[in-house]
């Protein structure tokens, strides 16, 4: 679920209809990170929520960090989600293992809307 990095010469309509789609795509997949981790109401707490308005209107240095942070949070998702189910096919129980990658997901999400807050 590699995420693409945004053009900045895109106008910035395109630019946040851009980041919105990879929000929702992230919510995706760590939705089946929550269902293996128990976690499924939460997750779908989250998912209810749309892209924060702040990230979305984001600039400058904190446009380039929230899109790195979600580049680096899917890639963190991807290559857990590979592990989890390759374990789980095998037999074995992921259930801790999914909850500690459910909580990385949370925690750089509250990151990346902490950083699109104005000051």
């Amino acid at each position: 679920m590699a995420t693409v990095p945004l053009d900045p010469s895109l106008p910035s309509s395109a630019r946040a209809d851009a980041l919105a789609a990879q929000w929702a795509a992230l919510h995706e997949a760590a939705g089946l990170v929550a269902g293996l981790a128990g976690q499924a109401a939460a997750s779908a707490a989250l998912a209810g929520e749309p892209c924060p308005d702040s990230l979305l209107r984001a600039r400058g240095w904190r446009l380039a960090l929230a899109e790195q942070g979600l580049a680096d949070t899917a890639a963190i998702l991807e290559g857990g989600i590979r592990a989890l189910l390759v374990a789980r096919s095998g037999g074995a129980a992921v259930h801790g293992a999914a909850d500690a990658l459910w909580q990385e997901f949370v925690a750089a999400r509250q990151a990346m809307v902490d950083l699109a807050r104005p000051i």
